[in-house]
């Protein structure tokens, strides 16, 4: 499911992605309504100054998943000095109203990320986030030539915090974080919604090493720094206790509105490697430019890293602890190929090789020091069969 699809669920599409216009005012309208209120936070009592309000319509009793117009967008707006806030011209109808803020519960980072994935609809997902969101949720009801007045209060999140420093005692700066948060059934799941790509968490190490990881719900966690990167899939991880994988890393419990610290990670400098190569196809050896490389951990298959194929064949993983791994390609393919001779020119191919698909490979990898020249070759689908991308561990 591409990720802009899912991204959309309830409001988070406008809280997250630009061009959102949530700071555009509409004209009054008199054939709709108007939802005015006020936002305060529940730990001071005081205004919320400068909140993002949002608006999110309610589902129809007993629509199916499957069934009705597309959802409407969201209307969003910002809470002035006295944490105030008006909504004009919005279609009469049922809605749910909530706040966002610094420092306060994010519904981006209560939600199951691998729970949204395995959903079909958005309606689907729109339903499972009022579900998680519901108690934060204020119910609102819209009609023409009428103001609609509420009262919302957001919650005060917890917080973790602590440095990331280089084994020579050096800051890390401008890392980035991974957080798990343990599940009622204590497995792990990822927090936040990753945007564009890139990265779920948005916060980054400062100047002297330091960070915070705010708006989180009460709970156990792990946090893991990573490496600045292209992407969060392909960036090096070190965990809570100096180690590699999550399921090793120390853990930190913190309740509702608590400042936990000393969350403290050490990045080493040496046993990192670089993990580099080719994939070619048969029979020819031309490189495959398109297709996901993964490195999985032999003992579980937990995913460690992950990257694309670059246009001519080539791959990389940088800074890769030792250990044992199993390298796999997948879902590989290539373009129309030129014909074999045919000189180069910028004219349409007239006589292209069809392209692609190839079939998942992989080889077990024993990582002691830099290995740059890996070599996958890979053997044509049977025409009209393209394999099914491998699912590893996301975790």
């Amino acid at each position: 499911m591409p990720r802009l699809r899912w991204l959309s669920i309830l409001s988070i599409a406008c809280l997250l992605l630009a061009g959102c216009d949530k700071f555009q005012h509409k004209k009054p309208d008199p054939t709709k309504g108007v939802v005015s209120g006020v936002v305060l936070c529940a730990d001071t009592g005081k205004p919320a100054r400068f909140a993002t309000v949002t608006l999110s319509a309610a589902p129809k009793t007993g629509e199916k998943n499957d069934q009705g117009d597309p959802l409407p967008a969201a209307e969003t707006t910002v809470t002035d000095l006295d944490g105030r806030f008006r909504l004009e011209a919005v279609q009469p109808g049922h809605y749910y109203a909530f706040a966002t803020l610094e420092g306060y519960l994010d519904p981006a980072l209560v939600m199951d990320p691998d729970k949204i994935r395995s959903l079909s609809s958005d309606r689907e997902r729109h339903q499972y986030s009022i579900d998680q969101w519901k108690e934060h949720l204020t119910e609102v009801s819209v009609a023409k030539h009428r103001v609609s007045e509420v009262s919302i209060q957001i919650e005060r999140g917890a917080e973790i915090g602590g440095t990331v420093t280089f084994d020579d005692g050096a800051p890390a700066i401008g890392m980035h974080f991974q957080i798990f948060r343990k599940t009622e059934k204590n497995g792990w799941t990822d927090v936040g919604l990753p945007l564009l790509d890139t990265w779920s968490i948005h916060a980054v190490s400062d100047g002297h090493g330091r960070f915070s990881l705010t708006n989180l719900p009460a709970g156990e966690y792990t946090v893991c720094t990573l490496m600045p990167t292209d992407a969060e899939a392909a960036a090096p991880r070190i965990c809570l206790g100096g180690v590699f994988r999550r399921k090793d890393a120390a853990t930190v419990k913190v309740q509702a509105g608590e400042t936990a610290g000393g969350a403290d990670i050490e990045i080493p400098l040496s046993g990192l490697h670089t993990v580099a190569g080719t994939v070619t196809a048969l029979p020819d050896g031309h490189p495959v430019g398109h297709g996901t490389l993964r490195l999985l951990y032999a003992d579980d298959r937990e995913k460690a890293r992950e990257t694309s194929l670059l246009e001519d064949g080539t791959f990389s993983f940088e800074y890769v602890a030792e250990g044992k791994y199993i390298l796999q390609v997948n879902g590989a393919q290539d373009t129309e190929q030129k014909a074999p001779d045919q000189p180069q020119s910028d004219a349409p191919p007239s006589n292209p090789t069809p392209a692609h698909s190839y079939v998942d490979k992989e080889i077990p990898l024993t990582v002691l020091n830099d290995i740059e020249d890996i070599s996958l070759t890979l053997a044509a689908s049977a025409p009209g069969n393209v394999p099914a991308p491998a699912n590893p561990q996301n975790q």
